[in-house]
């Protein structure tokens, strides 16, 4: 492996993401997730494509005003490093919703070579290999499932509003009603976004995760407390930690601690390694999260 990036952690003592690089590109993954051999997966960085200005180097949206041979040419280098091809991937419409596609082999491409012939998914599922499901990110958080037992993924967009209506446990059941799945037999990898000390939110937003944390789920969770997940700074705003948040949907859901993956790598710390959308305010590209069933 190249010389690895010196990035700024949250948490030494959290699981992190390992860093690769792959043909001059750098990639972030969940070793626990990797074990499993049942997939393929990466997260972009900012380093290792051909984007120009703000949006340098590996962006990949074309809706930010990126070159199209840009953004195609980072999608090349980031199928290569799956060992995939452009064909292969799927994208999901982020509008902050909690719907989600169960994606097939007719979906193949949509998003990137056709048009998709679906709105508002933020969420994806899955058990056919070969499928290359695509979900964006500059400080929302990348929710990443993969069931090693039906051998089944799904990938899901978790900002403020996602995680607050549960995306995390709507992906599971999901991945339930579509494949069988166990929950407990479900690993769960939680990507970096923006951290708790860096994401100051209002009063309405701080309410939205009142109303999330007392519903009957949430009350199963004895491990994170809402003053975890909500600290307030008495002006009416408080510090939100998304991170705590989707760990406790997802345990909430029957996800078995041991088998969660929580990033310690910030975007709004990390404004050089990672798109951020508050750092920059909003003069920025995408990050991509990719997974693959082998």
């Amino acid at each position: 492996m190249d010389n690895v990036t010196v990035i700024k952690r949250k948490d030494a003592s959290r699981p992190v993401m390992r860093q690769t690089v792959i043909n001059g590109a750098e990639y972030l993954a969940f070793p626990a997730i990797e074990e499993t051999g049942v997939v393929r997966h990466l997260m972009s960085t900012r380093l290792g494509g051909v984007s120009e200005g703000d949006l340098w180097s590996m962006n990949v949206s074309f809706s930010r005003g990126d070159k199209t041979e840009n953004v195609n040419e980072n999608y090349r280098r980031i199928a290569a490093a799956l060992g995939c091809t452009p064909e292969d991937f799927v994208f999901s419409d982020q509008t902050h919703t909690t719907n989600i596609r169960h994606v097939t082999e007719a979906d193949k491409g949509k998003g990137l070579l056709r048009p998709r012939d679906y709105t508002d998914v933020d969420g994806m599922i899955t058990d056919e290999p070969g499928i290359v499901l695509s979900t964006f990110y500059a400080d929302c958080v990348p929710l990443l499932f993969v069931d090693p037992m039906k051998r089944a993924v799904g990938l899901s967009h978790s900002g403020w509003k996602g995680t607050a209506g549960g995306m995390g446990r709507k992906t599971v059941e999901a991945m339930e009603k579509a494949f069988g799945s166990r929950p407990e037999d479900i690993l769960v990898g939680i990507g970096p976004s923006i951290c708790q000390d860096c994401y100051e939110v209002s009063e309405d937003v701080a309410e939205a995760f009142r109303n999330l944390l007392s519903g009957e789920e949430m009350k199963k969770v004895k491990t994170i407390t809402e003053e975890q997940i909500l600290k307030d700074k008495r002006n009416g705003k408080y510090q939100l930690d998304l991170w705590k948040a989707n760990e406790a949907v997802c345990l909430s859901a029957g996800i078995r601690p041991e088998h969660i993956s929580v990033t310690d790598i910030c975007t709004c710390c990390n404004p050089g390694y990672l798109f951020s959308h508050r750092a920059s305010n909003g003069k920025r590209g995408n990050l991509g999260m990719f997974v693959v069933l082998n």
